[in-house]
């Protein structure tokens, strides 16, 4: 993977100060308003998830990155299942609700729940929120999430728990592993390319360049029993990695 230069080139700053980013807070204002308004009759979240889906591919488009999916056929391929991706930037998440297809439901940390019209749209439309610090507590959350699965809702999870540092991949947590098992649906693993490289951790500003997500092939958890978990985390942290070994994509200049 390539790196941003740093700092960044003063175009880079200034474009985002002046352009990118009131968009962004724009898209983010308008969308998640809309979002909160249909909440008080779009019981499903299907309106929602839609304005979500327009939310986040404006979102990218303000950033001047492009979106590429690849390993489309193994979006949806199954009606419920855990999708699993590697975290490397607050902009993983306008990616994936731009890329899949379907809705969904993803697993965020409580601290989102704060975050104004993000935190609203989070909570008004399900979904789950996890206590990463108390145990007990992600151990409850994780049985909400077993529960949308086995009400035919896929779920979406970052497994590293927390963004990347450095745009290596870090421990995983067995989360996604004992969601999938306990519901006994697939575990798709999921790459996300380029991302890091448009919004690292230490930045504020966007460095534009090519997003790519890729879908690996499920796998499958029928079967399977709750002391397997650690292996299963392995085995998606392998195929992650494996889809991250892909040709480069190569930054815009």
């Amino acid at each position: 993977m390539s790196r941003p230069p740093s700092p960044l080139p003063r175009l880079y700053r200034w474009r985002t100060n002046l352009i990118q980013a009131p968009l962004f807070f724009l898209f983010t204002g308008i969308c998640g308003s809309l979002a909160l308004l249909v909440s008080l009759f779009d019981r499903r979240g299907r309106v929602q998830h839609r304005i979500a889906r327009i939310w986040a591919r404006l979102s990218v488009w303000s950033t001047g990155s492009s979106l590429e999916v690849r390993g489309g056929e193994n979006l949806g391929r199954f009606p419920v299942a855990v999708y699993a991706a590697n975290h490397t930037s607050y902009m993983d998440t306008p990616v994936v609700f731009a890329a899949l297809p379907f809705q969904f439901r993803i697993l965020a940390k409580n601290e989102l729940w704060s975050m104004p019209f993000i935190g609203w749209y989070l909570g008004r439309s399900g979904q789950i929120r996890i206590n990463t610090e108390n145990p007990r507590a992600t151990l409850s959350s994780l049985g909400g999430g077993v529960r949308a699965l086995r009400a035919g809702m896929p779920l979406f999870v970052f497994p590293e728990g927390a963004r990347t540092p450095t745009g290596e991949l870090r421990s995983f947590l067995s989360g996604a592993a004992y969601l999938a098992i306990r519901a006994q649906v697939p575990l798709v693993p999921i790459a996300l390319s380029g991302v890091y490289d448009l919004l690292p951790i230490h930045t504020r500003h966007f460095y534009p360049g090519r997003l790519v997500l890729t879908a690996g092939e499920p796998i499958q958890t029928a079967g399977m029993h709750m002391h397997q978990a650690e292996e299963l985390t392995e085995r998606l942290r392998t195929a992650i990695e494996e889809l991250r070994g892909q040709p480069a994509i190569a930054l815009s200049e």
